[in-house]
């Protein structure tokens, strides 16, 4: 059998995390398998995934009927599904976590998707969640939106782990890796400690090919002087965006300015790569591993591509390689008439769109999930509660007295019940 290039990842200085969660993953063994035979070191969530576990199974119907019969509304029973599946998460990947003393082995969840555009409300969510969670291997994911900013910087100050997701541009990461270096300025100024704060940046790479590639396209079909520019340029921006985020990266970690906070105990906010799951079909299904493996990096990925990478990866460290060629490429998108920070803005609008839709279409399902757990409630009434009743009923005109007493048995029955 062939070494699996999963494991051969972090040779390279890369840990590979699963963009994926579902209850029987813990159940069946199958997460266990993957951090023994993978390597695999982290997990992440977003809306969508939950939709798809909750939603789109049946496995959760037997909690979604407990939880409704306490008279739960269902943004409480999605917070208990979901907080369940992360602390499941988190102790399977516990042995990870002690075992690299905190630099591995995470779970992310995200606050709200509806709270992207609100400081406040995300604070006060995240401050939440943490407490609920109540591990230390725990995440919270938090928009890379401008109003998120400030979330960001006050919860590392808190001593609160995030996961910065959404983000797409590279001043935007400049900010973000501010945020995060203020916030652990203020926490040291304060006296506290900094070795086991952990952060992530979740730079998003294929819905930038998805997006740019659609103008270059447009270009290429209508000819002219810039068509062969918009060639050369297609189906490499997302890889060069990368590139030169992590050049950002580089810079921001090596100054003087982190080295007072390293000497401090404090860790760099990594950069993760997500969405990394291949849009194009013309394109590798591992094009956006391959490119991007370097030192302090994470790729958190979906299981298909999981499978395809131990099936053909050839891992090999990339992310330092063609570097010029990536500032070039990124040089040439306004001759092209491309801004690269309309293209980031409207990747972030789609994306928080992209997870209020399946967060708001989760709690549509579980609305009628729940309805229907409390309507068949309503028919259940126990047989010996109804042979008390029927044994009490005259039997001349028995019929229409007994249905009428039955009813009203039963709404008394499932009112206090």
């Amino acid at each position: 059998m062939k070494d699996n290039p999963l494991k051969k990842l972090e040779l390279l200085g890369q840990s590979i995390w699963l963009d994926y969660i579902r209850r029987d993953l813990f159940s069946s063994g199958k997460l266990r398998k993957l951090i023994e035979d993978d390597g695999l070191t982290g997990m992440t969530s977003n809306p969508s995934i939950f939709e798809k576990a909750i939603a789109e199974s049946n496995i959760y119907d037997q909690d979604i009927r407990d939880i409704a019969l306490k008279k739960k509304d269902v943004k409480e029973i999605y917070e208990t599904l979901s907080q369940r599946d992360v602390q499941s998460a988190a102790d399977e990947f516990r042995s990870v976590y002690d075992k690299t003393d905190g630099i591995d082995g995470y779970v992310s969840l995200e606050v709200n998707p509806h709270l992207a555009h609100d400081t406040k409300g995300t604070i006060e969510e995240a401050h939440r969640l943490w407490a609920a969670l109540n591990r230390p291997n725990v995440l919270i994911k938090v928009p890379a939106t401008y109003d998120g900013l400030h979330a960001i910087q006050q919860l590392i100050s808190e001593g609160i782990n995030v996961n910065v997701t959404l983000l797409f541009g590279l001043p935007r990461y400049r900010q973000v890796a501010e945020a995060y270096i203020a916030g652990l300025e203020t926490r040291a100024a304060q006296g506290k400690p900094l070795k086991h704060i952990a952060s992530v940046a979740s730079f998003f790479v294929s819905r930038i090919d998805a997006l740019v590639d659609s103008l270059l396209e447009k270009l290429i079909a209508q000819g002219g002087q810039k068509t062969d520019l918009a060639k050369i340029v297609h189906g490499q921006v997302a890889i060069s965006s990368a590139k030169m985020a992590y050049q950002i990266y580089n810079e921001i970690f090596g100054s003087d300015r982190f080295k007072k906070l390293a000497d401090k105990g404090a860790r760099v906010q990594r950069l993760l790569w997500a969405s990394t799951s291949t849009k194009n079909p013309d394109y590798s299904d591992v094009k956006y591993i391959e490119s991007l493996i370097g030192l302090d990096t994470i790729n958190t990925v979906p299981p298909e591509t999981i499978d395809a990478y131990r099936n053909h990866g050839n891992p090999k460290s990339s992310i330092e390689k063609d570097v010029k060629e990536a500032s070039w490429i990124m040089e040439r998108l306004p001759e092209l008439g491309i801004s690269v920070d309309m293209v980031t803005q409207q990747l972030e609008d789609e994306g928080v769109r992209k997870f209020n839709e399946p967060f708001d279409k989760l709690m549509e399902a579980l609305t009628k999930k729940s309805s229907r757990v409390m309507k068949e409630r309503m028919m259940e009434v126990p047989a010996a509660f109804i042979y008390k009743v029927k044994e009490n009923i005259p039997t001349k005109g028995r019929s229409s007295f007994s249905l009428n007493r039955q009813c009203t048995a039963r709404t008394n029955w499932t009112a206090n019940h």
